[in-house]
Formats: structure tokens, sequence, C-alpha cells
């Protein structure tokens, strides 16, 4: 008891040395900062992350089941899906490749046939177009708002649909843009266009047959269970994938960034560390006195170094709980603080023209707070053992003799 007693004492008085009270009071803020950093950059980041996933599922499905030569008997195969556990929705879809004309521009794009009423159960498409993709028919399209602009085109335009199957056979036909859809992603923007599934039939010459079946699933984080159940009911002659395979590269590199932004902060808070370190070295040879009169009347080794441990933990525990206080709460209030930085440099910090959000995404984890105030705080405890022991290990006769 007597050496938590003593350490609040030393922690509160002046101390002859100023510049130690001054050290300590830069490691307090420096360990806060770094976990304010840590917690406010970690939540925004889950944000992205969320609203990232939100894109790609939101255009492809969350399984894809296709085939080299295309799907013959898809509504059969279809009846036989959605009876599956797991499986909540199913549509058929057709893709290719095509070529769009309009006036003197010509644009490479990905087509895609969908029935609008069916697409609805497992993705967003329909959505994204403003309930237009509903008024699908033979001779309209939907192109991507990016792939709009380039192309300098504007709803009720026609333009010219190519599909070239060889140097002197292309299919060619008019159709009229009914409006456009916005995903939130440049690339399927600027390179996706909506058709009608008996269209698409039509144009890629298909023989009603399908490019593949879009599946929706009840936890689309845990869908490699209901990928792996549909591999061993299909077998290898199908290509399935989850919307996970589908974009594999930015999702593992989201996870990446993630991890380096964590341990990049976290030198913050070992920056801080080292600070409470020096602080606590600088304590101990101001109270070298104190320390010899503990030990010369039976204080023990430990119980000295406890003294200047529970020092550290002082410190570093203010800085713990400042620095978690202040990162929920500005993570919670990123977008008023952004739009404060606006209004006062008349910069915009987070430009929707950009980002293709109206706003920053947050999304605050409990589990990501709990973990760097237990990393910091591990931190903080370590930063304190070396001055500790070393303060346990002085010679009271040696510490006195000068005094």
């Amino acid at each position: 008891m007597w050496t938590i007693f003593l350490s609040i004492k030393y922690f509160f008085s002046r101390r002859k040395e100023g510049m130690i009270s001054i050290i300590g009071f830069i490691s307090i803020i420096g360990v806060a900062l770094g976990i304010a950093a840590l917690i406010i950059v970690l939540s925004i980041m889950n944000g992205f992350d969320q609203e990232i996933k939100k894109k790609i599922i939101g255009t492809y499905s969350h399984v894809v089941i296709m085939k080299e030569t295309g799907i013959a008997d898809y509504e059969n195969i279809i009846d036989k899906i959605v009876k599956l556990p797991g499986v909540t929705g199913a549509a058929a879809f057709i893709t290719g490749q095509a070529v769009i004309k309009s006036g003197k521009n010509v644009t490479g794009i990905l087509l895609k046939g969908i029935d609008a009423g069916k697409e609805t159960a497992v993705t967003e498409v329909v959505s994204y177009t403003g309930d237009e993709a509903s008024k699908l028919d033979g001779d309209t399209i939907i192109l991507g708002s990016e792939l709009m602009k380039e192309g300098n085109i504007n709803p009720g335009d026609t333009i010219q649909l190519i599909i070239p199957y060889s140097q002197f056979d292309m299919e060619k036909v008019k159709l009229k843009v009914i409006g456009s859809f916005t995903s939130g992603r440049y690339d399927y923007d600027a390179n996706i266009a909506v058709v009608d599934i008996k269209t698409a039939d039509k144009i890629f010459r298909k023989k009603n047959t399908v490019s593949g079946i879009g599946l929706k699933v009840q936890d689309e984080m845990n869908v490699n269970d209901v990928k792996k159940m549909l591999i061993d009911r299909f077998g290898y002659s199908y290509n399935i994938k989850s919307w996970m395979d589908l974009d594999r590269n930015l999702i593992t590199a989201l996870a990446l960034e993630k991890k380096m932004m964590f341990i990049i902060l976290a030198l913050i808070v070992m920056v801080a560390c080292f600070n409470i370190c020096g602080s606590l070295i600088m304590m101990i040879m101001e109270k070298t006195k104190d320390i010899g009169i503990l030990k010369a009347i039976g204080a023990s080794s430990m119980g000295v170094s406890f003294v200047f441990l529970f020092q550290g933990i002082f410190i570093g525990l203010m800085g713990v709980l400042i620095g978690g206080a202040a990162g929920v709460f500005l993570a919670e209030r990123i977008n008023v603080v952004a739009d404060f930085l606006e209004r006062i440099t008349g910069i915009t910090v987070f430009p929707d023209d950009i980002y293709y959000f109206t706003k920053i995404p947050v999304a605050l984890s409990n589990d990501d707070v709990l973990t760097v105030i237990v990393v910091a705080f591990t931190l903080v405890l370590s930063a304190g053992i070396y001055p500790a022991w070393k303060a346990s290990r002085l010679d009271p006769v040696e510490a006195i003799r000068y005094e």
C-alpha cells in the first residue's frame, strides 16, 4: 500500500528539475495522441472497408456460378439452388464484351443482360439505376454514369451496340439510353452497361443459354461455406466464385492496409513510451537520496521498484484514458470536424467526386478500441519495467553517501 501512496505523492509533487515534469506531460500527450489517432484511423478504415464491400456485393452476386459453354438448363438449376440451406435468392444473367458507338465516340464495355424482376433478389444493380432497369425492354439500355460522361451521352440518346464475332461477322443493334447507374466504383461505372436478358440473348446469340447464375446468401461473410456446398453438388465442370474471389486483390489490400496503419500509428505510442522511460530514469536520479533512505529503513527492492513502476502506470493510464475518450469522441464526429475544417480553410477535405461518398464513412469497432487500449497499456507498462528495476538495484550506502 505504501508503494501506491508514495507513487501518487511523487506524481503530484513539485520537482526540483522542471524538465522532468514537462517530459512526463509530453509522455501523457504522446500516448493520448497515439491512441486517439489509432482509434480514428481504424474506424475510418473500417468504414471504407464496409462501404467498399457493399459496392462489391451490390454489383456482384454473393456467389456466381458460370460455365464456359454457357448454362442451358438454368431454370432447373435455379429451382435446385434456392432450396439449398443458406441461399436466399438466385437469378440468371448474360455477360459479354461489346462496343458502343455514339457519334464519333467508340468505347469497349462489359454488357450485362439481366431479368430486372429477379435481379433485385441477388444484387443492387436495379436500385443503382433508380429503378430504370425495371423499364428495360428489347431496344433500351442503361449505361454507367462515368461511361455516359466520357462518351458525352445523355438519357434519350440512341447509341449503336456492336458485338464483333469476327472481322466479317458483327452483330449491330441500335438501343435507346433510358438512364444511368452509379454503383460508387469508377471501374464499374465507366465500363458496364445493362440490357434486358432477352436482348442480351439475341445479340450474343446465346440461343436461350445464360452466362451464369448469381446467388444471394444469408451471411455474405461466410459465403465460402455455401461455395463449398455448391462445388460438392455441381462438381468442377462449373466455375463457382464468391464475391471475395472476384475482387480478391482489393479485399486483401484493404486488410493489409489496416494492419500496416495499425503498426505505423502504434509507433507514436512507442515514442511516448520512450519518453515515459526517460522521465522515470530522470526521476530516479532526482530521488536517489529518497531511495537510499527507504532502503536504509527496511524497504524491499521490490517495493522500491513498484513505486516507480506505478509512476509509469499512472502516466500511461492518464494517456490511455484521455486518448481513448478523445478517439471515440472524434471518430463519432469526424464528419463534423471535416465540415469545420472545410469552413475554416476553404479546402474540401473529402471530395465526393473522388471518393463517391457524401460523407466520410466511419465504423467504430469495440474490438478495435479494446485492442488499441490493451496494446498501448502493455507498451506503457513495459516502458516502466527497466527504470523500476534500476531503482531497485541502487545501493542505499552509495545513494546517501554524498547527500
